[in-house]
C-alpha cells in the first residue's frame, strides 16, 4: 500500500525514527535516572518520588533478585496496581537481566495460575492485597519466590505506617493470607543494598516483557516483547506527541496523569516508559474507579498529558466534582484501548478545551500502531494514521490486499510489531506471515488521505474498557459448572464500558438461577470478563457439524 497517509503528518513528526538510539531499556531507563535524578519521577499519596530514589531501589531490588540464584531471562512476575514500586519492580527485574511478566492484580486464582505456570515465572513482586490469592495457587506454580509490598512502602515512616494501618485496619484491603518464606519490600532493599549488582549486558533481541494477551483459541498467551519492539514505540510516541509537547512552557516538566493501569501495555508504555524517556513526571491513580478520590488527587495538581480509556473520559467528565480540576494547562488527551464515544469526545473538549486524539493499538504491537495528529483541533471518530517508520495494509482472508476503498485485515509491519507468542509456535503462525506482518484480526477501511477507520472486527473478542475477554475463556469456564449443559459468550454494546459480556446458558439443571451463574463467575473470573447479562435458552444456534453460530446470537 502506498503511504498516503505521510502527507498528513503534522509539521515536525518525522517519517521515520532512528529505533537504534538504545540498545535495549535498560539502556533507556539509565539514560533517564543519570540525567533526569534530582526531577521528581512519581507523585503518590501526597509524596514526590524522585528519578534518584527509582534508581536507587531498582539497583537494590534487581541486586536481591540475582542473589535469589535466577539466572539471566528467567521470568520474575508483577501483581502490582499503580503504586511507585511497579516502576521500582519492573526497572529491577530488567536491570538485572530477566523479563518482566505483567500481572493483572484483580486476576482470580484460576488465572493468575495459568499465567505463572505459562510463563515459568520463578519470583513475583506482589502487593499483599492479592497475596491471598497467590497462597491459593502457590502449590502448583513454578513460582517459589515472592516479594510482599505493602502500599505504604515508599512513602517514608510515618506517612507510609499510617497509610498502611488505614488499608490494612480501617478500608480491610488485606484478606488474611499465609505465604511462608515471602519477603518483604523494605527488607529486599534492605538486603538488596548491601550487594552489587552485576550488569548483565542487555541487548535490542533480548525479551524485556511477556504482555498476556487472549487469543483467537481463548486461552491468554504472552506476547514476547523484545527490548527493541518496546524502545521503537517509545521513540514512534515520542516523535507524534511533539505538536502538543511544544505547547508546554519552556523549562516546564511534562506532567502526565497515570489513571491507566501500568500493568497493561498502553500504561506500561505510554506513562512509565514515555515519562521515563522525557524526564516527565507522573501522578500515580491506584484506583482510578474511586472517581471521588482521582478527582480529589487531580484538583492539587498541574498536568498537561492525559491517557486514558473511553469509559474513564466519560465517567470523569460526568463526575459532580469534574470543575475542582484545574484542565486548563491540559495539551494532550489520548484515547485508546477501546473505541472512543462522539459522544464523549464533545463533552471532554467542551469542558476541558482539550480535544481526545484517538489511537489504536494491541499487546502485540507494543502497543502503538496508529494516532490521529495531536494538534487535532476536533474528534475524527476514526484511529488515524501509522505512527512513524510503521507499515499498514489491508488483507483480505487469503491474505492478498484489498483493493482502495475496501474493507481488509489490518496489518501491521514495523520495530514495534512483537517477535511472536511465548513457546506458541502454532498460534505466532496463525498471525505472522513469513514476510514479517502481523495480522490483527481488525477490519478497518482506509480514505483518500491515509486516515484508518475500523469497521469490524474478524475475531469473536469482545473489548470491555480497554480489555480483551475472549468467548471462549469464558465459555470453558461456565461449562465447567455443574448445572450447565453448553453456553456461548458473545458481546453486546454497553454505554460505560463500550461493550459487555452476555452469556446465553442451556441448563443441564432445571433449579441453575442467574444468581447461581454470577456466583461461580465471581470465584473464576476477574471482573471485567464477567457477564453482564444471563440469559437462559432451551438450545443455541448451531452449524450442521454442530459448532455454536455466536453470529446468529448477536443478531
Amino acid at each position: 500500500m502506498e503511504k498516503i497517509w505521510l502527507r498528513q503528518y503534522p509539521a515536525g513528526v518525522p517519517h521515520e525514527v532512528r529505533v537504534d538510539v538504545y540498545p535495549s531499556l535498560v539502556a533507556l531507563l539509565e539514560d533517564s535516572f543519570r540525567k533526569y535524578r534530582d526531577l521528581p519521577a512519581y507523585r503518590f499519596l501526597g509524596r514526590s518520588i524522585g528519578f534518584g530514589q527509582i534508581d536507587d531501589a531498582s539497583r537494590a531490588l534487581g541486586a536481591y533478585l540475582q542473589g535469589l540464584g535466577l539466572s539471566r531471562g528467567d521470568r520474575v512476575a508483577v501483581m502490582l496496581p499503580n503504586v511507585p514500586q511497579y516502576p521500582v519492580a519492573v526497572s529491577a527485574i530488567l536491570r538485572a537481566g530477566f523479563v518482566v511478566v505483567n500481572v493483572n492484580p484483580l486476576y482470580t486464582p484460576r488465572e493468575l495460575e495459568h499465567q505463572l505456570k505459562d510463563s515459568g515465572a520463578k519470583a513475583i513482586v506482589i502487593l499483599e492485597n492479592f497475596a491471598a490469592t497467590l497462597q491459593k495457587v502457590l502449590d502448583t506454580v513454578p513460582t517459589k519466590r515472592v516479594v510482599l509490598a505493602a502500599m505504604g512502602d515508599m512513602l517514608g515512616l510515618v506517612k507510609g505506617t499510617l497509610v498502611n494501618h488505614v488499608v490494612r485496619n480501617v478500608k480491610k484491603l488485606v484478606p488474611p493470607f499465609q505465604l511462608p518464606g515471602a519477603v518483604r519490600f523494605s527488607d529486599a532493599l534492605r538486603e538488596g543494598r548491601r550487594k552489587a549488582l552485576t550488569e548483565p549486558k542487555v541487548g535490542p533481541e533480548d525479551i524485556a516483557v511477556l504482555q498476556y494477551t487472549g487469543g483467537t483459541t481463548g486461552v491468554s498467551k504472552g506476547a514476547v516483547l523484545l527490548h527493541r519492539n518496546l524502545v521503537a514505540n517509545i521513540l514512534q510516541s515520542e516523535a507524534w506527541y511533539q505538536p502538543a509537547l511544544k505547547k508546554i512552557p519552556p523549562g516546564e516538566q511534562i506532567v502526565t496523569v497515570c489513571a491507566l493501569p501500568l500493568y497493561h501495555i498502553f500504561g506500561f508504555n505510554t506513562n512509565m516508559m514515555l515519562s521515563m524517556r522525557m524526564g516527565g513526571c507522573n501522578i500515580l491513580i491506584p484506583n482510578a474507579r474511586d472517581l471521588p478520590a482521582t478527582l480529589k488527587e487531580l484538583s492539587q495538581h498541574r498536568f498537561h498529558s492525559f491517557p486514558a480509556v473511553n469509559t474513564l473520559f466519560n465517567a470523569l467528565a460526568h463526575h459532580p466534582d469534574f470543575d475542582k480540576v484545574d484542565w486548563s494547562h491540559l495539551k494532550i488527551s489520548v484515547g485508546g484501548g477501546m473505541a472512543v464515544q462522539q459522544a464523549t469526545a464533545r463533552l471532554w473538549l467542551e469542558k476541558t478545551g482539550c480535544p481526545i486524539c484517538e489511537g489504536y493499538g494491541l499487546s502485540e504491537t507494543s502497543p502503538s500502531v496508529t494516532c490521529n495528529p495531536v494538534d487535532t483541533t476536533a474528534f475524527s471518530g476514526n484511529i488515524g494514521l501509522p505512527m512513524p517508520s510503521t507499515d499498514l495494509s489491508l488483507l483480505d482472508d487469503d491474505g492478498r490486499e484489498v483493493a482502495p476503498g475496501t474493507p481488509g485485515e489490518i496489518a501491521v509491519k514495523g520495530p514495534q510489531v512483537m517477535a511472536g507468542y511465548w513457546q506458541r509456535p502454532d498460534e505466532t503462525a496463525k498471525v505472522m506471515t513469513a514476510d514479517g506482518w502481523f495480522r490483527t484480526g481488525d477490519i478497518g477501511v482506509v480514505d483518500e488521505r491515509g486516515y484508518f477507520r475500523i469497521v469490524d472486527r474478524k475475531k469473536d473478542m469482545i473489548l470491555v474498557s480497554g480489555f480483551n475477554v475472549y468467548p471462549n475463556e469464558v465459555e470453558d469456564v461456565l461449562t465447567q459448572m455443574p448445572g450447565v449443559l453448553e453456553c456461548a459468550a458473545i458481546g453486546v454494546p454497553d454505554a460505560k464500558a463500550g461493550e459487555a459480556v452476555k452469556v446465553v446458558i442451556v441448563k443441564k439443571d432445571p433449579a441453575l438461577t442467574e444468581a447461581d451463574v454470577r456466583a461461580y463467575c465471581e470465584a473464576n473470573l476477574t471482573g471485567y470478563k464477567r457477564p453482564k447479562v444471563v440469559e437462559f435458552r432451551a438450545d443455541l444456534p448451531k452449524t450442521p457439524v454442530g459448532k455454536i453460530l455466536r453470529r446468529e446470537l448477536r443478531g
